[in-house]
């Protein structure tokens, strides 16, 4: 099921990323829906030149606005569309290169963005970077002064 509108914010994921993540978001696309998520796609869906900010952006408003639990988001390196994607209040972004740091990201930083590298990560470790994403509950405890710090929270994680 991909209708965003028959979906809780919770289990549905706005998806976007440049020119650079055309591919790799195709196919997490696939996984998100095979796994029962909804999804937002933000696109962009071709080769021509983007900039990474406006799709961020994108992304951040359906997570402000309630309509989206939970974020991919995917550029060359990760780097810039996940810089963008944190300058917006309630974002929680984190690039990430395997499924440990995945976890980390989850469990000690409760981020609602996942940011991937199409140039730089594999397309099978970022399917399983996805699925960890998605299954790895956010720890509290002792990391919850720290991830307070970091700014308000928009959805339940």
């Amino acid at each position: 099921m991909s209708d965003p509108a028959l979906q809780s914010p919770e289990m549905t994921v706005a998806i976007a990323c440049d020119h650079a993540g055309v591919g790799l978001k195709a196919a997490l696309r696939q996984d998100l829906i095979a796994h029962g998520y909804a999804v937002l796609d933000l696109g962009t869906d071709g080769p021509e030149s983007v900039d990474y900010p406006d799709f961020a952006a994108a992304l951040a408003r359906e997570i402000e606005a309630g309509r989206a639990g939970r974020g991919v988001l995917i550029c060359g390196t990760g780097i810039g569309i996940s810089i963008a994607a944190n300058r917006h209040p309630g974002i929680r972004a984190a690039l990430v290169h395997d499924v440990e740091t995945t976890k980390l990201c989850r469990q000690h930083n409760d981020a609602n963005v996942l940011a991937l590298g199409a140039r730089v990560t594999p397309e099978a470790v970022a399917r399983d970077c996805l699925a960890v994403f998605l299954t790895t509950p956010y720890e509290g405890g002792r990391h919850e002064n720290r991830v307070a710090k970091l700014g308000p929270r928009l959805s339940p994680n």
